[in-house]
């Protein structure tokens, strides 16, 4: 069990679990899941930190897009954000790159989650290590996760 799954649990969250051999090589991690899994990539999320300098928070975007800076700023109602250090991710989460989860982080951060999660039953996302992802229904995420919130913040 990963701190995210045992969140869930925690908070009775029904949740699934898909685990693949992760390729050592391979660093576009939420895309290889997509594709090991046989899941649609739109489904499929990947968790980024930012910064604004004196806080991390997590985003939450589908891997098939990239995350828009300035729209992630205005959602959390704040100027400018940039992407943080992956030490810096790394320290606070308490999880390695390539294995972020958005749920069980040591330190519980505000969270933005793309809007289109909305449009799935279920999405997936980290399940704390490479090789593991959970899929979950989106207000399931955003309820387990520190005052998350929905926003359009990804861009093709």
């Amino acid at each position: 069990m990963t701190p995210a799954t045992q969140t869930l649990k925690k908070h009775k969250i029904a949740f699934s679990e898909h685990e693949y051999a992760h390729d050592p090589n391979c660093t576009n991690f939420g895309e290889e899941a997509a594709d090991k899994l046989g899941l649609a990539p739109a489904q499929v999320f990947k968790t980024l930190l930012v910064s604004d300098e004196k806080a991390l928070y997590v985003a939450i975007v589908p891997v098939t897009g990239k995350l828009n800076l300035k729209r992630t700023a205005a959602a959390l109602k704040l100027k400018k954000v940039r992407m943080a250090e992956p030490k810096e991710a790394e320290r606070s989460s308490g999880y390695i790159v390539g294995g972020i989860s958005p749920i069980g982080q040591k330190k519980a951060l505000t969270t933005v989650i793309d809007a289109s999660a909305q449009q799935f039953d279920k999405v997936y996302v980290s399940g704390g290590k490479r090789g593991f992802d959970i899929g979950l229904a989106p207000d399931d995420l955003a309820s387990v996760c520190r005052q998350a919130c929905f926003a359009d913040i990804a861009e093709a």
